[in-house]
């Protein structure tokens, strides 16, 4: 045990974040089936294309650091997207749907913040440059996404919810 670095957390971590987003490309377009709102849809269906994007920056990190990109299964993702499927199940039919699934998919947002914002550093911190960028580029774009997704809850979900 007292050999494990920071180099492998960071490639542990890594594996984590990619079953994760393939865990969400996955769920993303039965979250945005089950949403009554118009722009709720949407906003899973833009971040379902994001999401693509972000598992090619991920390989491409896998390949700058010669590590084969692979997934590790990640408690975290899978309890978060088991809670969406219970809001689905449980709030179908109801005004509360929508902002369910919304708040459902802030958490998936949170939880991908916290894990580049991570990565990134530890990535400057090895001296992995190339990955750094790539992986700034997608925390960049989850931040928008949560920014976009507490817009829309309280301009116009909440709202219908209540």
């Amino acid at each position: 045990m007292a050999d494990k670095d920071l180099s492998e957390l960071f490639v542990d971590t890594l594996k984590d974040i990619y079953y994760a987003e393939k865990q969400i490309y996955k769920s993303l377009p039965k979250m945005a089936k089950a949403a009554n709102s118009d722009q709720l849809r949407a906003a899973f269906e833009k971040h379902h294309d994001e999401t693509e994007g972000q598992i090619g920056r991920l390989e491409q990190v896998f390949e700058l650091i010669g590590k084969p990109a692979r997934g590790k299964k990640c408690d975290a993702i899978e309890g978060i997207l088991d809670e969406g499927k219970e809001i689905m199940d449980e709030y179908a039919d109801t005004p509360a749907l929508d902002a369910g699934l919304l708040a459902a998919a802030q958490a998936v947002e949170h939880y991908e913040i916290s894990r580049y914002g991570t990565l990134k550093t530890w990535a400057a911190k090895l001296g992995h440059q190339d990955a750094v960028k790539l992986l700034d580029e997608t925390l960049a774009e989850e931040k928008k996404t949560d920014d976009a997704l507490s817009k829309l809850a309280l301009s116009a979900v909440n709202a219908e919810a209540a």
